[in-house]
């Protein structure tokens, strides 16, 4: 019989699926949902929605939605409900002192994390960055740590860290994604990870389903992936995706991270600002254009930002290579971005009911992974999402 694992991700395979024409479309790219002809009642509700309604479905898009008039809202959130991993027996609070270097939040996440490692003589962090997790654990535990990263500079700052603090961790500059990675995977050896990317947690995955080995990950940025669509790492995956129709490009991957909780309000309002005015430039070049398609203009960072609408849309115009007539009625195109950005922020309320399932989704087939190789694994939250969105953690035994 498949286990209670299996049997959720195969209903949100079947869910996400069938809903996919309605979560998949990003809402920017039209002046209309693609999907309003066929759900015109639902795009009228969503359009008529107030602002405290809209940011109060935009904090919590399970909370007593009327979007269940038209979709499984009860079904998903009872789906996604993860308990929170009890700490393990025998792991000790990680003193603030040790904090030193690393900043606040991510040292909270690192606690909450090692909160859920009983301890071990020995550890192997995948994607180790400057060491901070390992240099913790080590301390914490009086162990041995091989860290794991591609960037020698941070190798260099790590080390001299660990060095510093005295703490037995050792880091080498390796890719990951090399075969020669493989080789610091041996037994005995309780391998860790907090918040890897893409192609590299999924192959500390499938490398640790291989040698059965000990594993304590938590997944992010599913989109960073050198695949066009989404390849899963679980055989069931593969069987339900093909069974329901389920095709995943790897622009649909972003969907399942798109929630933040932590940024601060000054950068959420130049983000906002940008998006307003990236709508109306794409109002504008549709105008010159004659032709009523979105166009993609790169990113730009907010501290880049140009200081009016008027100096965007010259910046964008310049990146793709459009002439601007001399006179321009900046205000009206302005407005109209406005206009836009109020129903995609609306608009978008039905993606976000779509968000934590699909990142759950992905989450469960690397665990069906490890599960499949015989592997005793289980799932939880290991801290509050206000701390971090990508709470989802997975061990295996």
């Amino acid at each position: 019989m498949p286990s209670l694992y299996a049997q959720r991700f195969s209903r949100l395979t079947e869910l996400l699926a069938q809903w996919q024409p309605l979560w998949a479309p990003e809402p920017f790219r039209y002046r209309r949902a693609p999907w309003g002809s066929a759900f015109p009642a639902l795009e009228a509700w969503l359009l008529g929605l107030d602002e405290a309604e809209r940011e109060r479905l935009e904090a919590d898009p399970f909370a007593a939605s009327k979007l269940a008039d038209w979709l499984p809202v009860a079904e998903l959130a009872a789906l996604c409900e993860v308990a929170p991993l009890p700490e393990a027996e025998g792991a000790r609070p990680l003193p603030e002192a040790w904090a030193t270097h690393v900043g606040g939040r991510k040292w909270a996440q690192i606690g909450a994390f090692a909160a859920r490692l009983a301890p071990a003589p020995d550890y192997l962090e995948w994607c180790a960055g400057k060491g901070h997790l390992g240099r913790a654990l080590a301390r914490r535990d009086n162990a041995r740590v091989i860290g794991l990263e591609w960037q020698a500079p941070l190798c260099r700052a790590g080390q001299a860290l660990a060095e510093a603090q005295g703490a037995a961790v050792s880091l080498h500059e390796q890719d990951v994604m090399a075969e020669g990675a493989a080789d610091w995977l041996t037994p005995g050896r309780q391998l860790v990870a907090l918040h890897a990317c893409g192609d590299l947690h999924g192959r500390l995955v499938r490398r640790a389903a291989e040698g059965r080995l000990p594993l304590t990950l938590a997944p992010c940025c599913y989109q960073r992936t050198a695949e066009a669509s989404y390849r899963p790492l679980s055989r069931q995956g593969e069987r339900d995706m093909a069974e329901h129709g389920l095709a995943l490009p790897r622009e649909q991957l972003a969907l399942a991270v798109q929630e933040t909780v932590t940024a601060p309000r000054q950068v959420r309002l130049s983000r906002a600002r940008a998006n307003a005015w990236r709508l109306g430039f794409d109002e504008l070049q549709r105008e010159l254009r004659g032709e009523d398609a979105y166009l993609p203009v790169p990113s730009l960072a907010y501290g880049r930002l140009p200081d009016d609408f008027a100096g965007f849309c010259r910046w964008a115009a310049a990146e793709k290579g459009l002439r601007l007539p001399a006179h321009l009625d900046w205000a009206r195109f302005e407005a109209a971005g406005a206009e836009r950005q109020a129903r995609v922020e609306r608009l978008e309320l039905v993606r976000h009911l779509f968000r934590r399932p699909l990142e759950l989704w992905l989450v469960l087939d690397r665990l069906l992974c490890l599960e499949e190789a015989g592997l005793s694994v289980r799932l939880g939250t290991f801290c509050e999402r206000s701390l971090t969105p990508r709470n989802l953690l997975i061990q295996a035994q």
